[in-house]
């Protein structure tokens, strides 16, 4: 019997040496059906076979035969060649249809990328396969983790000014706590976050966009302001690189903007203050509403203890050296110290500056407060920005304790030079007073 080389599967060889044990009689025929997963009598058909032909009776006889449906070889050739002549640069589904009605060739859109392919004519149109995005489940205890994001939108409905909505919302329960703003920054989701800790405790973990984040960061800098702070309170914070990441949130803001906008209709809101009264009645009904248990009891919020620090925790901070004459710059804006009680004076001192959520501006010496300046009132808040209640700038003003006088600067006189001074003299004279040459007309 003449030897060739043939190629098997898996299957197939496993069906070979299950069949050679049945030869040696080592185990009957139940038993192989059994071990293939067979009916018994599939199994012993595969039986006569292999007793008839051997291990190549076992393969599948379609094996190495061309198939009934492949495209013939002159229908592929013309094919080929109109694509060199003038159908290189259509996409696939075009010219299918091309195909079909102007010279009456038939092929599926998958047999006409394979020809493409193979000669080096892909598809102008690629379509992009879509990312694949598993489901994340809820997290197990509220407090866990809070998703955060910003949805600028007609909140007014043309009654005032594009106003936006800073949300947070708690994985585990869906809990909202929001606030509008004009616009959106991290003052915003600071007011927000210290509502949150104050009322509830910090949270273990904030997921965000990672452009929200560092929207307030220079590229000479670290850390943003709100990166710094989040850091301060403990909290984990986790930068999301798409919207799909933090669904919750963004499927909060499609619900939001259909009841929230007609509420705030109804109520006749046409500005901030007034948008922001509406939304606090609105969000007590709405959590009530929409709130889901948590598959755990209990609560993964951080009670908050530090009831006096939460001021100069929730603050940005700035770093300023100060003038000679005692003032700091900031915001185009010249802010005099006070005058100090323990030492002579700031002057190229180093100060750090903290913005305050109400708007107040302090200045800080060695962890000591200096000085402290107010904000004009219904001004915004804005980082990085300050408009002073009142003028700061005044120099002349009386020193801090108004019984002692001003000291005048001591006059001290100028000495005159004499008469007989080298400087008074004239070029032909010597220090001693000499004559050392004269006029020509002399």
């Amino acid at each position: 019997m003449e030897n060739k080389k043939v190629t098997m599967t898996l299957k197939e060889i496993k069906r070979v040496e299950v069949m050679k044990l049945v030869e040696c009689k080592k185990i009957t025929g139940e038993q192989a059906s059994e071990m293939l997963g067979l009916s018994l009598r599939q199994t012993r058909r595969i039986i006569q076979k292999y007793r008839g032909g051997g291990a190549t009776a076992l393969i599948h006889g379609n094996r190495g035969k061309p198939s009934p449906h492949r495209l013939d070889e002159g229908k592929v050739n013309r094919i080929q060649g109109l694509l060199h002549e003038c159908y290189s640069d259509y996409n696939t589904q075009h010219l299918v249809e091309i195909l079909a009605e102007r010279h009456e060739l038939h092929i599926s859109a998958s047999s006409l990328t394979r020809i493409r392919r193979a000669i080096g004519y892909p598809t102008p149109r690629y379509k992009k396969r879509r990312k694949y995005y598993a489901r994340r489940e809820r997290k197990a205890i509220r407090g866990q983790m809070l998703q955060a994001d910003g949805s600028i939108h007609a909140w007014l409905e043309g009654r005032g000014r594009r106003l936006t909505l800073i949300a947070y919302i708690d994985d585990a329960t869906s809990q909202v706590y929001a606030t509008f703003r004009e616009e959106e920054d991290a003052v915003g989701y600071l007011q927000v976050l210290q509502e949150i800790c104050l009322a509830e405790g910090i949270p273990q973990c904030i997921y965000m966009d990672k452009r929200l984040a560092s929207r307030e960061q220079k590229p000479w800098m670290g850390k943003s302001q709100f990166e710094r702070i989040v850091k301060e309170l403990g909290i984990q914070l986790i930068l999301a690189q798409s919207p799909q990441a933090k669904g919750r949130v963004e499927r909060l803001f499609d619900t939001l903007q259909d009841r929230l906008v007609k509420a705030l209709r109804e109520a006749g809101a046409a500005d901030l203050s007034s948008a922001n009264t509406v939304l606090k009645t609105f969000l007590s009904h709405f959590n009530e509403h929409f709130m889901v248990t948590a598959r755990q009891a209990g609560s993964a919020f951080v009670p908050w203890q530090k009831t006096s620090e939460a001021d100069s925790l929730f603050t940005f901070h700035y770093t300023r050296f100060v003038k000679n004459d005692n003032t700091i710059s900031f915001d185009n804006h010249i802010l005099q110290l006070p005058s100090p009680t323990n030492r002579c004076s700031f002057a190229k001192a180093k100060v750090s500056l903290h913005q305050h959520l109400d708007g107040r501006l302090t200045v800080h010496y060695h962890h000591s407060q200096i000085a402290c300046f107010e904000q004009m009132p219904n001004v915004p808040i804005k980082i990085s920005k300050f408009t002073p209640a009142q003028d700061y700038s005044n120099k002349d003003r009386l020193p801090a304790n108004p019984q002692k006088e001003l000291k005048q600067p001591k006059q001290i006189p100028h000495p005159s030079p004499g008469v007989d001074h080298p400087w008074k003299r004239s070029y032909g004279y010597h220090l001693n007073g000499t004559l050392i040459h004269k006029n020509s007309s002399q």
